[in-house]
């Protein structure tokens, strides 16, 4: 099998194009959204650049924790990179960490637009009125209280977010259900939600690649169903670069 870095020399320098990324570990090709893209700084070091707008040649790894653990474990980065890089030991973290604060800057960017109101009333009242195209439920929420909202109704729900945080928001102590606007917004809370989910270990993983699909061994359904639109995307279609650009 070929390393890391692609499958040639020709491949790992050929420029980013087509909506596919191939990741460094599972060589998966996947869309970019469910992707994590990385750079070296100056000095080497691996930073994650979670807007893919720093400048450099990209490493793409799939939004998984247990994936971004093998990479830092097993040098991937280094061989893509072709030489030693610094891997920050709280690298899984700092992504997380990013991620969480995208989310809720989407959110507070929803609520400002007037495409986003919180409260179960007026999440109530806005899924009558069939204006919702995204739920964004508190991750600590009661799993009763939420699924009494939605009812029978197929809508895409995440929970990224704690009540407080979520509350936060709105100038609000709390808040359990948030209603999203259909529209670019929704779509773009929705994927960065996705991968945060990616990034939060799940209890008795051993950093070894779980397989796709199906439930891990004490994973809440909930981040399944977060992480499904993420899954559910085709693999091996044309169009995909290496895992570098």
């Amino acid at each position: 099998m070929p390393e890391a870095g692609g499958d040639g020399a020709a491949d790992e320098e050929e420029t980013e194009r087509g909506p596919l990324r191939r990741c460094l570990v599972t060589r998966e090709r996947l869309p970019k959204e469910a992707m994590i893209r990385f750079v070296l700084d100056p000095d080497r070091r691996i930073v994650p650049d979670l807007a893919e707008r720093l400048p450099g040649r990209g490493m793409w790894l799939s939004a998984r924790a247990d994936v971004i653990e093998q990479a830092a474990r097993r040098g991937a980065f280094a061989k893509a990179a072709r030489g030693e890089v610094l891997v920050p030991p709280d690298l899984r973290a700092c992504i997380e960490d990013g991620l969480r604060g995208r989310v809720r800057d989407l959110v507070g960017f929803a609520r400002r637009a007037g495409q986003a109101v919180s409260g179960w009333q007026a999440a109530r009242e806005w899924l009558q009125a069939g204006r919702v195209g995204l739920l964004v439920q508190a991750a600590d929420g009661s799993p009763a209280e939420k699924a009494r909202l939605v009812g029978l109704r197929q809508l895409p729900a995440v929970a990224p977010l704690t009540a407080a945080e979520l509350g936060a928001l709105f100038g609000r102590d709390r808040a359990v259900h948030v209603a999203i606007a259909p529209g670019r917004l929704a779509e773009r809370i929705a994927a960065e939600a996705a991968r945060l989910a990616g990034m939060i270990p799940v209890a008795g993983d051993t950093g070894a690649t779980q397989p796709r699909g199906g439930r891990k061994p004490g994973e809440d359904p909930a981040r399944r169903d977060q992480r499904a639109p993420r899954d559910a995307h085709h693999r091996g279609r044309d169009g995909a670069t290496e895992g570098t650009e």
